[in-house]
Parts: structure tokens; sequence; C-alpha cells
């Protein structure tokens, strides 16, 4: 069945780099579509050896955690190099430990039952297309010229790993406020393009993935602005959005006007 369902690599074009990353520290939550809080985080992004790595940290109230770690190159265009994901904790149905390197193919999985804590590894060597970009969609979703889609590739781990296509096409624009100023972002539809025989197999278990949604103010300097769906494989549809530091003995500006 593995075999019947497994994607050959099809010939595809990394993504050019339009603006390229630096270093920033963005501050993050993530909650339900129903605005409830669940985890606050941490994007790290920084400068290495000629390349970028950027890491995505979520820490949950139950303790649980989720960190994703990129390392990519933009040289002319963005290219994947290492890719490492930990998930942890009751929030997760197992916890798991990926890894995937771009020079050698080489992936190593990790998980352990929640249930008896029954281990599982698997290991092996993938044939990654140039536009596989684990950890880095919304990157690369920031980097497409206005009006434009793309189709890359992506990893999915079931625990597994397979690869599949993700179609990543703009769906309209929505104003959003920020401060006191209006301004225009533009939806973009994640939608997972799956081959007949591994459809058909996902529907048969229930388990096809859903589409997500990333809104990206593309005007100048492009922006991230929130993001909906799942966060791992099979997961509900989570809100990941921006936030700013608060501080806890200042109070709001409509408060401190009125007084």
């Amino acid at each position: 069945m593995t075999v019947l369902l497994w994607h050959r690599p099809l010939a595809a074009a990394p993504v050019p780099v339009r603006f390229a990353e630096g270093s920033l520290h963005g501050f993050l939550v993530l909650g339900t579509p129903g605005d409830i809080l669940l985890a606050s985080g941490d994007l790290l992004q920084v400068g290495r050896n000629g390349g970028v790595k950027s890491r995505l940290v979520f820490h949950f109230k139950d303790g649980s955690v989720f960190d994703e770690t990129v390392v990519f190159t933009q040289r002319n265009v963005f290219t994947m190099q290492s890719y490492h994901l930990v998930q942890r904790g009751p929030v997760f149905p197992e916890d798991t430990e990926i890894s995937m390197e771009r020079a050698s193919g080489k992936y190593h999985v990790k998980t352990r039952a929640r249930k008896d804590g029954r281990e599982k590894v698997l290991t092996g060597t993938l044939d990654l297309p140039p536009d596989t970009y684990n950890g880095m969609v919304l990157t690369v979703v920031k980097n497409l010229s206005g009006g434009a889609g793309e189709t890359v590739h992506m990893v999915a781990f079931t625990p597994a790993p397979k690869l599949i296509k993700l179609n990543l096409t703009p769906a309209g624009e929505q104003k959003i406020l920020v401060g006191g100023s209006e301004k225009s972002a533009t939806r973009y539809v994640l939608k997972p393009i799956l081959g007949f025989r591994l459809k058909l197999f996902a529907s048969l278990l229930g388990r096809v993935p859903p589409d997500s949604h990333a809104w990206i103010v593309t005007a100048d300097v492009p922006a991230f602005v929130k993001f909906e769906g799942p966060l791992y494989m099979n997961g509900p549809a989570w809100r990941i959005e921006l936030t700013s530091p608060r501080w806890p003995d200042r109070k709001p500006p409509a408060e401190r006007h009125t007084q």
C-alpha cells in the first residue's frame, strides 16, 4: 500500500526570492476560531552560515510544546536545507520528533504513544524536489507576486513520510485595522493536493487534510497577519495571530484618556 501511495517527485521550480528574510523576533498567540487562547508563541529568526534559521515555538497552557525549526537558503530562490519538529504533551495525540535533511535526503521519525508509552522509529531517505517547503510555507506566500498563486511540495509525516503538493491560491482581499489605520490583507487558500490513490485511502480513513488559510498584507513590504488551519497532521483548525507586548500595570488607552 505504501508503494502504491508514494508520489514520485515531479519537476518543480523553487520560489524566487522577492523579499529576503532577516533577523526578527515575533510574538504570536494560538487559539481556537472561537477566540479561546491555547498557547503563546515566538517566531525567532537569525542568519546562519549564509542561510536563515527560523524557529516557531508554542507553549500551551497544559504544558505541551510545539517546536518547529527550519534552516533555508535564499540565493535567488528559497531552498529548504533542514527541518526539525518536536511535539510533546497532552494536546497532541502522541509525542513526535521529526528531522529531515536535504543534502543527504535522510529523515528520522520517532513517536511515543500517549496510552502505553510505546515508541516507534522510522528512518530512510527521500528524493526531495527543489520546492519542498516544510516549515516555511508562509515565507513562500509572502514572496508570491501580486495576485499570483503557486504549487509547491510538502512532506506529510503520518508518521511515514508522504510527498504531497500544496496549492497556494489568492482568494480575495479583506480589510483589517492596525491601530487607527485601515489596511488590506490578501487571503490565501493553502490546499493539499493528493494523488488519486492517496486521496481515496485518506477518504476511507476519514483523514482528508482540510484547507488552511493565510492572510498577508501585500502592500509595499509583505507582512503576515493571520493563519487558520491544523497545526499538526489530523489536528483541529486553530488560529495563529500576531500579538504585542502589554504592560501588566498599565491601563488601556481608552481608560487613560477618560480620567
